[in-house]
């Protein structure tokens, strides 16, 4: 049997503190909570996790975007691992994207986020890894790293009441492709 975590909700003390760097990439406990977060992850249908969603006050976040239910336009990422990442440099273009959380469950926002981002970061085996990322990806890298950072996307809107529920936003991407 597949090893999941309780993924915690927005309101948890972990949620809203700064996660501390992994100084040691390749430790047993490093190594089991990489493979929990990737089950925990796969099982919710998510395209990203951070250690703090479930309770775990660590840099370390997995990406691991692919077309579902809640991202239909999702593009394919095999899941990867990222471990102490920093954004070196971002776009001035910024864009306007729909975003759900798994801690914050059933509700959806629009939030601004920049289009193009250098990173860093080290991946379960300790290579550095220095990239350019785009789009989606790089909307999943923020998010994510604002994880670690003591952040939800919710912190990200002007009104907390611009967030949409599940319902209403899966009615609208209807509405969109029926147009």
């Amino acid at each position: 049997m597949l090893s999941t975590l309780t993924i915690l909700q927005r309101g948890a003390p972990v949620l809203s503190a700064i996660a501390k760097p992994i100084p040691n990439v390749a430790t047993a406990e490093i190594k089991q909570l990489i493979v929990d977060l990737k089950n925990t992850v796969a099982l919710a249908k998510g395209v990203g996790i951070a250690a703090p969603q479930v309770g775990k006050s660590l840099r370390l976040f997995i990406m691991c975007s692919a077309p579902s239910e809640r991202y239909p336009e999702a593009p394919l990422l095999a899941p990867s691992v990222i471990i102490n990442p920093e954004i070196l440099h971002t776009s001035n273009q910024q864009e306007l994207g729909w975003e759900g959380c798994l801690s914050v469950k059933g509700k959806r926002a629009l939030v601004l986020r920049h289009s193009s981002i250098d990173v860093s970061y080290l991946d379960e085996t300790g290579i550095m890894h220095n990239q350019t990322l785009t789009g989606f990806l790089a909307r999943i890298f923020q998010h994510e790293l604002d994880h670690l950072d003591g952040i939800t996307f919710i912190e990200r809107l002007d009104n907390e009441n611009d967030a949409i529920d599940e319902a209403q936003w899966q009615q609208q991407i209807l509405n969109n492709t029926i147009d």
